[in-house]
């Protein structure tokens, strides 16, 4: 039964959870993304994503609360000049995570664990043209050169039908004439 259950426990007691988690989370901070286990994604999605929230406001007291859980200097310094920069419009979801497949070993499910607003693959011109609305039409704009030839062809078929058809109706009015 799950009685009571709240969080995944990763098989570990709570004082080596505590420390993987602020390790891991230290790491995503400065390195931007991770590769890891799902469980352990889904985890730390829970555990930094209130850390991030608390970093929006830059005081001491949530310098020291951040740096309760997170034991790493270097990484709340990170956290509080360069992420909260980026993410301070966001209202939350600050983390993404990839599936990358299993792994050869234990067929443990891998992925990706990344900062959102800090995604390397994408160009800098891809988000400055996101930023602009684009129009939808359903035609192009025609303009008299371009349609020029397709109406002098469309007339010259038409001709060629109807000279045709001419031509078939003589053709059969002689032979009506003859009889």
């Amino acid at each position: 039964m799950k009685h009571g259950k709240r969080f995944n426990h990763l098989g570990r007691i709570p004082s080596h959870r505590k420390a993987m988690l602020s390790n891991m989370a230290s790491s995503l901070i400065l390195e931007k993304q991770i590769s890891t286990t799902l469980a352990k994604a889904k985890a730390l999605r829970k555990f930094v994503e209130p850390l991030i929230t608390k970093s929006k406001n830059d005081t001491t007291h949530s310098r020291r609360i951040v740096f309760s859980y997170l034991k790493n200097k270097h990484s709340v310094k990170e956290l509080f000049d360069e992420v909260s920069q980026k993410i301070s419009d966001r209202p939350g979801g600050y983390t993404r995570i990839i599936k990358l497949g299993n792994r050869l070993g234990d067929n443990a499910d891998l992925c990706l664990i990344e900062l959102v607003d800090f995604n390397q693959f994408i160009k800098e011109s891809d988000i400055t043209t996101a930023g602009k609305k684009k129009t939808r039409r359903r035609r192009k704009s025609k303009t008299k050169t371009t349609d020029s030839p397709k109406i002098s062809k469309s007339k010259s078929n038409n001709k060629g039908v109807s000279k045709s058809k001419k031509k078939v109706e003589s053709k059969s009015s002689k032979k009506n004439d003859d009889k």
